[in-house]
């Protein structure tokens, strides 16, 4: 991937997705032997209404469609049509709790509101409506239009909302990616170090190294100019979100391509045979290295093309995602530990005040980072800033918002930037691995810690909360325990900036390469 575009299309990549309501289920059975059945999301209160946590012993009611008339008044529908029924209606005109009264003095059983945007908590003043008794429920204006598809118009309804696990094993699968994507991105860095260094005793392999260099050293300066410009892109992305969301679908396509190729044209590179080559204006190619560069390309297409498809495209989507990553945490250096600490303490503050302080700015009182992450103003389309895997465990989130569990890319790249410094601080001054391991093994516990507080507080959590604590303060300490902290801090003295000009750390901190 060329080394200038890869922070621009890292921009977007520091999001977590949250999610929070009364969610529940409405359960459609049809009259059919044996009785077809589907289950569509609702959202509900739980303060007017209590709901069942099982469908045992449940009670159906038949389903009335009248999403002709918001119900704001009596009159709107002919008497007797609602009694003992389930009804269904539009939103607008009046509020929730004028339209459960009409209901229930029409002798209805239940009361759905079919609204065509997003799905939002219900609230309302229910002081003046203590009279109201009906359950009241939110559901898409789509759900209906799907369950008059599959049922017809005789369809039997329940409400219920089965509480959430306390655990779902998808946790497993995201882990596993995460850890997996973090060292394998810290070890490739510390391999392209390991041959800097070689190339600097040979000038022949030097200047073929340069040419191949496509790395990009954030300083001090440039990382405060990357987290400034990921806040300005961040309120972009909030208030032209319809129009931005395609221009960064774009971007991850071209990008997530050539990450996909950079990653497997090294490990093609490793193969000994099949290295047929063709010449073009004065330059040969691997033929291999073409139809690779087709795969990949077709690979991003094929992805562009079925993005929502959710029963599979999620696949594609987070291969192309840790290509993109690994690629990422190889190219961009950072060339000190005081870089990595401003860096990641920079976008711990991004991510803590665009998740929890936000909502005390904007006027509906949500988190821009929420409302981005989740589409705002009911957009359909989503950021591919995510590895994505389906849940595995049952509940209301699975088909509401949420039928994923969501780790984004920033809780990958950040940490795995340190974790690539650890790896090629390890390299500099042969320190068997102990700064990559420790690192690595701290970002693993930062997200086990994650995940415990993601079950106990019941709403996604902003991972670089915890993360950032755990690598900064384990590397802080094995430098400290190893009396290298000053060394760690600066950053080694290995920078090849002409060809006069060659040093190298020892374990020692003296130079074993001198200037010629």
């Amino acid at each position: 991937m060329g080394a200038a575009g890869l922070p621009w299309a890292a921009l977007w990549a520091l999001l977590l997705p949250l999610v929070a309501a009364d969610e529940g289920i409405l359960h459609a059975s049809g009259s059919g032997v044996p009785p077809v059945t589907k289950d569509y999301c609702i959202i509900y209160n739980s303060s007017w209404v209590s709901l069942p946590k099982t469908l045992d012993n449940a009670t159906f009611t038949p389903l009335e469609n009248l999403t002709s008339t918001v119900l704001c008044s009596s009159a709107e529908v002919p008497s007797g049509l609602m009694k003992d029924k389930a009804v269904v209606v539009m939103s607008g005109n009046c509020t929730y709790l004028e339209k459960a009264r009409i209901a229930q003095s029409l002798g209805a059983k239940m009361l759905l509101i079919a609204s065509k945007s997003r799905l939002s908590a219900i609230s309302d003043n229910k002081t003046d409506f203590e009279d109201v008794t009906l359950p009241i429920a939110l559901i898409r204006y789509n759900d209906i239009v799907d369950m008059q598809l599959v049922f017809g118009n005789e369809v039997n309804v329940t409400l219920y909302s089965p509480p959430l696990p306390e655990f779902d094993y998808s946790m497993v699968v995201i882990f596993l990616i995460a850890v997996f994507t973090v060292a394998l991105g810290g070890y490739w860095s510390g391999v392209a170090e390991l041959e800097n260094l070689k190339a600097v005793a040979s000038p022949g392999e030097r200047e073929t190294r340069w040419k191949k260099e496509e790395n990009v050293t954030f300083t001090p300066v440039t990382v405060i100019l990357f987290v400034v410009i990921c806040c300005v892109m961040l309120v972009l992305l909030y208030f032209f979100y319809k129009w931005l969301v395609y221009v960064i679908i774009s971007v991850f396509c071209l990008a997530s391509a050539m990450s996909l190729y950079n990653c497997l044209a090294a490990l093609i590179g490793e193969i000994p045979f099949g290295q047929c080559r063709i010449t073009c204006s004065n330059k040969t190619i691997e033929v291999r290295l073409i139809f690779l560069a087709i795969f990949c390309i077709a690979a991003a297409v094929v992805w562009a093309v079925f993005r929502n498809e959710d029963r599979w495209a999620w696949i594609l989507q987070d291969i192309l995602g840790v290509a993109f990553c690994l690629n990422f945490i190889k190219t961009l250096k950072m060339p000190n530990f005081k870089s990595c600490v401003i860096l990641l303490g920079l976008l711990l503050l991004y991510d803590v005040f665009f998740v929890f302080i936000t909502p005390f700015i904007t006027k509906n009182g949500a988190s821009i980072m929420v409302e981005v992450a989740a589409g705002p103003f009911g957009n359909s389309e989503k950021l591919p800033v995510v590895i994505r895997v389906p849940r595995l465990e049952h509940s209301a989130s699975t088909l509401c918002d949420l039928p994923f569990s969501l780790l984004g890319f920033g809780d990958i790249i950040v940490p795995g930037l340190l974790v690539a410094y650890c790896r090629r601080f390890d390299v500099q001054t042969r320190s068997s691995s102990i700064y990559y391991i420790s690192c690595t093994i701290a970002y693993a516990v930062g997200m086990v810690l994650t995940f415990v507080v993601l079950a106990l507080m019941k709403m996604g959590q902003p991972a670089l909360l915890y993360l950032v604590p755990c690598t900064l303060i384990t590397s802080s300490l094995v430098a400290w325990r190893r009396k290298e902290m000053k060394k760690f801090w600066k950053g080694s003295n290995y920078q090849v900036s002409d060809s006069s000009r060659t040093p190298l750390l020892q374990d020692d901190g003296t130079p074993g390469l001198h200037r010629k």
